[in-house]
Order: C-alpha cells, then structure tokens, then sequence
C-alpha cells in the first residue's frame, strides 16, 4: 500500500471496474478499492444489464459472464388498486446474440467483472474504506484509508463511491443533494422453480421478462417498481424519492410488502421463498445534479456524478461508459505527463458529448414536474384504468357513445382547459 500507483480508483461497482479495467488493459498501475466484503455485496439494481457499453470494454461478454436471462420481453403497466392496463414489446430477435439487454444478479457480475480486471493487472483490495482524498498544492494525489498506515498515492484518483461520495464532497465538487433529487430503491429476490416462472410469464427455455410498474406500486408517488424473471428467482422491487416519502410517511419495507401482497402482483409470487432483501440510494436529480467531475488529480463517474436516466431505467450502462471514458482520459494524460484539470477535462469533454449527458439534458425537467404536480400518477393513472374497464366492458352501449361518455368524465371532472395544460406539460418535460 505505501508503493505509488498510476490510478487509484474509489469503489468496484460498474464504473469503477470498467475505469479498473481499461487502465489495466493499456498498462497502467492500477488499484481498485472496495469497501464492501467483495465487489457487489453492497451494489443494488433492479437487475438489467445493457448489452452495448459491456460489449465496447469485454467483446462477447456473455459467452462467460453470470448473466440471467436474455430479456426478450419488456412490459409498462399503469396500475391502480385492481387493475393494470398494459404497454410493451416481445421480440424473437433478442433472445438471439447479440441481444439487447439480460437480467443479472449484481453480486455474482460484479465479482466476474472485477476478475476480468484483475486479469488484466490491476489490484484490486476488499473491505477497505477510503476516508478521504489526500490534496496537496490544490492537486488530489492519493487518498487516505481505515487500514493501519493506509494512505496511499497516485497520479489520478477516480471517485465511483456512488450516489451519495463523500469524497467529492469534500472536495466541494457537489453539495449535499436535496431529497428530491435522490431516491430509496428496496428490492427483494424471491426463489422461485423455473417451470413456475416460464408457466406464469409465458416464457420459453431461457428467455426472460421485465416489467415496470407505475402508480398504485408507489401509492400513487414520484417512483416505479419492478418485476424481473433470473433463472431461478424473481427481483422485485419498489423505489421513490426521499421527498416523496418524507411527504406521504412511506416506509420503504411497508411499500414494498404493499406491492408484493397487490391483486395485480400477488400471482406471480405465489409460492416463492424470499433469499435476500437490500435497499440503496439511487441518483434521481438527473442533468440538473452532474457534479463537477474533473479536478487536478481527480475525476468522478458513474453514479457519483448522478449518471442515471430514471425515466429509461438506464444507470450500470452510464457508469461503464462513464468508466471507460475517465480510463481513456488518464491514459492520454499519462503519454502526455500531465495531470492537471485542463488535461484530465478530457473525460469532461468526452461525457458530455456522449449519449448519457445528451439524455440526461432531454430529461433534465421530467422528475420535477412529475414531482410537483402529482395528479399525474395520482388522478391520470387511475383515470386510464377506469376509461379502460368501461370501453372493454361489453354492456349494450355503442363504443361511440362510450368513447364520449368517456371524455366528459375525464373533462368533467378535471376541466377541459387543465387537462390539456396537464398533457402539454408532460409533453414538455418528456419531448
């Protein structure tokens, strides 16, 4: 620990194993610190994983890697207390390579991919806490650990210590985040037979199913739940913002039994045993909360500088991506010899002309508005649901006179005018 490395990166999620791994590849000492027992143990998601950024840093990564199942099947329900109108797509095409996306379990990915960097050559140290970042003339050049005589040093440190970096913190590159711009995601992984998953999913061999639930499953709150097919279990899960649930008095456990035990949700469940139960702080503040992520000595990724599209439930690709492009930064600053801000801004440029900030800045207003006027999941979802079950019912009435009658309850009740100020709005924060 006392020898000085090239790069010392902060955390071994997706981001940081990804900056680990390209560094390594292109010959730079590399070191990788984990807090947790091993990299995964601590990182939660809903459980998909993107094909396109892991393929650009390991080609063919699922010939080898613990991955699910490959998603050939994406459903949105808008949901209320008895009912669920249904949005979504299955394609053939990807269950077939190179796919699009699979279901993944983040404590056995993690772990393979944070081999695949140590292959590579970089060092990689568990249970290990960084306390902070050790600055000296205005330059970061190592940070300081829990372990005895733990300080160690680099010309670059990259900070993936997720949602909530303390480190960046205290290098003043963010200030401690609103509650509405981060959410409590709790997720639980039911063991649950195959046959039964393939039967209640109408699935086939391998192929696997995601759905994503709006409305009721958040009691009408900013937030979506999630229900994922793996192998031989389910992840379900339940998130919304703080400032939601600060609001409304939700308790993350009770809104998550709230789903588990909906009319809606119950069947699929049935008959499983719970294997784990996890919680973790997601970035919600999208391009509104991007930290500064450069400093003399120092970069951030992934979910640390908030790269996370809630609205496409994009978060493990961003950090890869975001990690790769840190690793190329430093690589270039290393020919170079030079590790300043304006040299390292590389990365800088680099993600903000990618296809995560340029998203990010689509959505940059979507959380807010959605926060702020919450009829939207409170009064429209349910309204749809109700429209549905009329225009479906088969009772002797036209389905004229029922689109109709439909529209002036729907006027009715809200008014002609707020109505289309509500879609325009929406509109607007989503276009």
């Amino acid at each position: 620990m006392s020898e000085k490395f090239d790069v010392i990166i902060v955390g071994a999620g997706p981001a940081g194993t990804s900056c680990a791994y390209n560094c390594a590849k292109n010959g730079l000492k590399t070191l990788l610190i984990e807090r947790g027992e091993y990299p995964g143990s601590k990182n939660v998601m809903g459980g998909v994983l993107y094909r396109k950024q892991m393929e650009d840093i390991i080609p063919e990564f699922w010939k080898e890697a613990p991955l699910e199942r490959p998603v050939v099947e994406q459903r949105f329900w808008m949901m209320d207390k008895e009912s669920v109108v249904q949005l979504g797509y299955k394609g053939l095409e990807w269950a077939a390579e190179p796919y699009n996306n699979f279901t993944v379990l983040r404590a056995q990915f993690d772990q393979w991919f944070a081999k695949k960097a140590v292959e590579q050559g970089a060092l990689l140290i568990n249970e290990t806490v960084v306390t902070e970042c050790i600055v000296e003339n205005g330059k970061v050049v190592g940070v300081r650990t829990d372990r005895p005589d733990g300080e160690v040093f680099a010309d670059v440190v990259v900070l993936a210590d997720g949602v909530n970096s303390l480190l960046s913190k205290q290098l003043g590159f963010h200030r401690e985040f609103r509650p509405d711009e981060v959410a409590l995601t709790v997720m639980e992984v039911i063991n649950l037979p195959k046959d039964k998953i393939n039967e209640r999913f109408n699935l086939e061999g391998n192929h696997g199913t995601t759905i994503e639930i709006f409305g009721d499953s958040t009691k009408g709150n900013l937030g979506t739940a999630f229900l994922y097919t793996n192998k031989e279990s389910l992840n379900i899960g339940v998130g919304t913002t703080l400032s939601s649930m600060i609001k409304a008095k939700l308790k993350p456990y009770e809104l998550l039994d709230y789903l588990k035990k909906h009319p809606m949700v119950r069947p699929y469940l049935e008959g499983g045993e719970s294997a784990e139960y996890l919680a973790h702080l997601i970035p919600e503040g999208g391009f509104n909360s991007v930290p500064r992520v450069a400093g003399n000595g120092v970069l951030v990724v992934g979910d640390a500088a908030q790269l996370v599209n809630a609205i496409h439930r994009e978060g493990s690709n961003m950090a890869m991506a975001s990690g790769q492009m840190a690793a190329e930064a430093i690589v270039d600053a290393k020919k170079d010899g030079d590790f300043s801000e304006r040299s390292l801004n590389r990365y800088k440029e680099a993600l903000f002309g990618s296809f995560i900030i340029k998203d990010l800045e689509k959505y940059k207003d979507a959380a807010h508005t959605f926060e702020t006027y919450p009829q939207y999941f409170k009064e429209y979802l349910p309204m749809m649901n109700k429209a549905m079950s009329k225009f479906f019912t088969v009772d002797g009435t036209p389905k004229r006179e029922k689109q109709k009658e439909i529209m002036r309850s729907v006027t009715a009740e809200k008014g002609t005018f707020k109505v289309m100020q509500d879609i325009y709005r929406a509109w607007k924060a989503v276009k």
